[in-house]
């Protein structure tokens, strides 16, 4: 960029910045988000269709998973980033409703698009939003019903629905049940209701069988085998010793030379080290310990004695399933062998490794009242694996979710047209170009219903209409589309059900990251060495003059 000052160009940025000022960069960055945002468009609702996505190294993955599409794909522009960061946003919070959020994020820059044409200034629109957003909220909390950990019904039936439409769908009632009871097992009661933290259900996933195999287990699954195969292979009532701290002969800190002259010193020094080894077995013994979870190394010769005393070990087992083992057998991770006593160790009725696939893997069950638990998942080929991993994951995180939060409200864009109905009258009572921005957040909510219809091969147009005259009438508020009749339905009669988190959470997002992209009026940006910046090479009038 240059500037002119007494006829001489006076150079301000590198040569190669490019540079968007105004009306040029709002265009811009708008393009860029609603290319995203119709990247996942196509996705939503039951019927929506599925994404191939192959990455450098030729793996593929199918999904219409929102956030699986857009964490795969590699975006270049920061706006369409911002876009990114919403869906990963709205997985953190929520784990579902991503492309819902991501398809309103690019409808709210749409409309702003349409009233930017007509000269409105971008501060008022994103004024407008704003109020628009807190409107909705409060909207969106009126129109929530209250729920509670021990309606099941419920709790399935939002399961279900966050499954409905991806691979899993064929064994969804299955599924839908292992989620409810997982999060209902591993879920802490405190004064204020309950706290879920669904890091604590751990889901393995094995090739094989159909994904009406899959189970759910009292317990945690390692993926470990025990490290002598003269061990026993099953144990029942297990004492369980859960170390942090290797099994092995400790290597000093500081480097250091033994001399050894003669072979009595040698031999010594060998008995030691054994004695050192077998000490360590006797300690555990001593517990009454009969299984070992280690999440560092086992010596040889530690294992020799442990498989003589008839312990089942397993070594270089993943932090995150030792902090599960303690929560779901009740035994504290001991960092200092020495420290092992008997009032440390877990509890499990049955100790067992089994070869799943290929694979030969701990399952430790029977725990008593467990706080943490396993969910294995089973499918015909990776791809659809990985698939329902996902599905049971958004089924977990949606449980979690409404048995958090107490409330659940419909889906199938009931609430949105709602919402869309109840904004346009505020913004009667906003007057002035604000109550512009805050028709056109109605219409841009309104993108969901107009979506899943069009996903389905609906007359968009009729169901919109049949939809808005629907909930012009009293009672009306749970009236959505029902994709597979191709009718306007009761939403809570048909069990369509959602936590209120995923609405709150996706309009948030979403209009967060509209009015921050519409207030952009100016994009510098500098091109690495030997690559040309976005829109060619500059021309000396690229930059224009200041």
């Amino acid at each position: 960029m240059s500037a002119v000052m007494g006829g001489k160009p006076v150079l301000v940025l590198p040569e190669g910045t490019r540079r968007l000022i105004g009306r040029d960069a709002q265009r811009m960055n708008i393009l860029a988000a609603r290319v995203i945002s119709e990247a996942v468009r196509t996705t939503l609702g039951p019927r929506g269709m599925d994404k191939m996505l192959v990455d450098s190294l030729g793996d593929v993955v199918i999904t219409n998973d929102g956030v699986t599409i857009l964490k795969e794909i590699e975006v270049e522009h920061p706006a369409a980033k911002m876009i990114v960061e919403v869906a990963k946003t709205q997985d953190d919070e929520v784990g579902d409703g991503t492309t819902s959020a991501v398809i309103i994020a690019g409808e709210l820059l749409r409309e702003a698009e349409r009233l930017l044409d007509q000269v409105i200034h971008p501060t008022v629109i994103a004024s407008g939003y704003r109020m628009a957003a807190e409107k909705a909220q409060e909207i969106l909390n009126g129109l929530a019903e209250k729920t509670t950990i021990d309606n099941e019904e419920l709790l399935t039936q939002a399961a279900m629905t966050a499954m409905t439409g991806k691979k899993a769908e064929s064994a969804k009632g299955k599924l839908a049940d292992l989620a409810v009871k997982a999060v209902k097992q591993i879920a802490d009661k405190t004064d204020g209701g309950y706290i879920v933290d669904i890091d604590y259900v751990g889901i393995e996933k094995k090739p094989g069988e159909s994904t009406d195999d899959s189970q759910l287990i009292q317990g945690i699954i390692i993926d470990k085998e025990r490290v002598h195969p003269e061990m026993p292979k099953r144990v029942k009532n297990a004492k369980i010793a859960l170390l942090d701290c290797a099994l092995e002969i400790k290597k000093t800190e500081t480097d250091a030379e033994i001399r050894v002259t003669r072979p009595e010193q040698l031999r010594a020094f060998l008995d030691e080290e054994e004695s050192m080894l077998k000490k360590m077995v006797d300690q555990i013994v001593a517990t009454g310990a009969n299984v070992v979870i280690c999440q560092k190394g086992i010596d040889d010769l530690v294992q020799h004695y442990l498989t003589k005393a008839n312990i089942y070990a397993v070594r270089r087992t993943k932090k995150s399933d030792i902090e599960k083992l303690s929560r779901a057998t009740g035994g504290k991770v001991v960092t200092n062998i020495e420290d092992l006593t008997s009032a440390d160790l877990g509890k499990a009725g049955l100790i067992d490794e089994r070869k799943i696939g290929d694979d030969k893997m701990t399952f430790v069950e029977e725990c008593k009242d467990p706080k943490a638990v396993s969910i294995l998942v089973r499918g015909g080929t990776e791809h659809v694996i990985d698939e329902v991993e996902r599905s049971v994951h958004d089924a977990i995180s949606v449980v979690s979710a409404v048995i958090e939060d107490g409330k659940i409200i419909v889906g199938g864009g009931a609430p949105e047209i709602e919402l869309a109905r109840r904004l346009r009258q505020y913004a009667e009572t906003v007057g002035g170009r604000e109550a512009l921005a805050v028709n056109g957040f109605a219409n841009a909510i309104e993108t969901v219903p107009r979506t899943l219809a069009e996903n389905a091969g609906l007359d968009t147009i009729d169901v919109l209409v049949d939809l808005r005259a629907k909930h012009e009438k009293p009672n009306s508020k749970n009236f959505g589309i029902d994709v597979y009749k191709g009718e306007t339905v009761d939403m809570m009669e048909i069990g369509v059900i959602e936590p209120l988190r995923t609405k709150t959470q996706a309009i948030k997002s979403a209009s967060e990251a509209a009015i921050m992209i519409l207030r952009i009026d100016d994009v510098i940006s500098s091109s690495k060495k030997g690559i040309t910046p976005p829109g060619g090479p500059p021309g000396e009038g690229d930059m224009g003059e200041e």
